[in-house]
């Protein structure tokens, strides 16, 4: 069997309801297709997925005609776990082909981009078995390295919003592998053909090892935003327009990022999330649900100073500041004098805070307009109210 060509709109609008109505169809909420890198050694191992396009909680139209395609090719989709991934073949492609014929001569730029997509399969002579379609047809635990790469496209290509999915198990499906540029070598490849590959002086140069690749490997970023040096940002990062990332110690891991322009000169750890206007100053740290923070996730606020080489395993609202050095963390004993606690309260009045002169940081968490001190004299951390505010360069952003 094969799909016919379709001759226009409304058969294609026909075909894919057809196709919803199968039995046991469900509609997927992310799915695409990737070119796969497979091990030197173990071709069954899949080390890393190249999505052109992802599609996420969109084109289910696209989504019916693949799945029909794959069950023209003799491919039977199953629906009934959280993912599905299959190779796909030459069939699956003529049949796409088919289904898509009303859209074919406008599939450009911007427009049809799934179409776009099994446009360019169709050129190539023989797609093997490199190219593999996954279908996720829920938030679960990743099951395969197909699953796991779509989601961390979802989060750098910001179709999915940081801590919103779910990838739990995520570090135990992907292989540790050394990168060479954006190739993926098996460890145990490069063990076994060691002397060789030295005395013929094919060694490659590795440029890390690691289980992720780095973001620039997959993503382009906005025009206004700035990476300066590639290792610093792990794929399935999140970087607002604007953002600009320098070298030295700054570095954003997965599932963390920012929401608008900031400059970041230190570390912001998974799960951890800066607002617009803020600025991470030189080697200060935003802890990780892993790092200290007892699993509470991270977020700064806008407009908010972190001073050079501060730690904050605490969250933080709009317009603080963390001086240059200081600790900030959930148990940290903080003083505040009388007069500068009620302006606190003033800038905030929804927080309920008690009539004391110390607090533990917890208490003060997610408040805005705090500048955290640390006395000179005694060594104690202070806070009071900020009265400077913080503003990026605007030519820089």
């Amino acid at each position: 069997m094969a799909i016919e060509t379709v001759a226009s709109t409304d058969a294609f609008k026909a075909l894919v309801e057809e196709v919803k109505g199968m039995d046991g169809y469900r509609e997927p909420m992310a799915f695409g297709i990737a070119r796969v890198d497979r091990g030197q050694k173990n071709a069954e191992k899949v080390l890393q997925a190249n999505f052109g396009l992802i599609n996420w909680k969109e084109n289910y139209g696209s989504a019916a005609v693949f799945i029909k395609a794959l069950e023209e090719a003799k491919c039977k989709v199953d629906f009934s776990g959280s993912e599905f991934v299959a190779t796909i073949n030459d069939n699956f492609v003529s049949n796409a082909m088919a289904a898509f014929a009303p859209y074919l001569a406008e599939a450009t730029g911007e427009a049809h981009k799934n179409v776009q997509v099994v446009k360019t399969l169709s050129k190539m002579e023989d797609i093997g078995k490199n190219f593999r379609i996954v279908f996720l047809f829920e938030d679960a635990n990743p099951e395969s390295v197909e699953a796991v790469y779509l989601k961390l496209y979802a989060l750098s290509l910001k179709k999915a919003a940081l801590r919103k999915v779910n990838l739990n198990g995520a570090f135990g499906i992907l292989s540790n592998v050394a990168w060479v540029g954006n190739t993926p070598y098996e460890l145990d490849y490069l063990r076994e053909n060691e002397i060789e590959m030295k005395l013929n002086g094919t060694y490659p140069t590795v440029d890390s090892v690691d289980k992720f690749p780095r973001f620039l490997q997959h993503v382009i970023p906005d025009d206004n935003t700035r990476i300066l040096e590639a290792s610093k940002v792990r794929m399935g990062a999140q970087l607002a327009a604007g953002t600009t990332v320098m070298p030295g110690a700054s570095y954003i891991n997965f599932n963390a990022g920012t929401l608008g322009p900031v400059m970041v000169e230190g570390r912001i750890s998974s799960s951890a999330i800066v607002g617009a206007g803020s600025d991470v100053g030189g080697g200060a740290s935003i802890l990780g649900v892993l790092s200290g923070t007892d699993g509470n996730p991270i977020s700064i606020g806008e407009n908010t100073l972190l001073g050079a080489n501060s730690v904050t395993g605490l969250p933080l609202g709009d317009g603080c500041i963390v001086d240059a050095g200081l600790t900030i963390l959930a148990g940290t004993k903080i003083k505040i004098a009388p007069e500068e606690l009620e302006k606190i309260k003033a800038a905030n009045p929804e927080a309920k805070l008690d009539n004391k002169t110390t607090f533990k940081g917890e208490e003060l968490q997610g408040l805005n307009g705090i500048h955290y001190r640390q006395n000179s004299t005694t060594g104690e951390t202070i806070a009071r109210r900020s009265t400077r505010e913080v503003k990026l360069n605007e030519d820089l952003h």
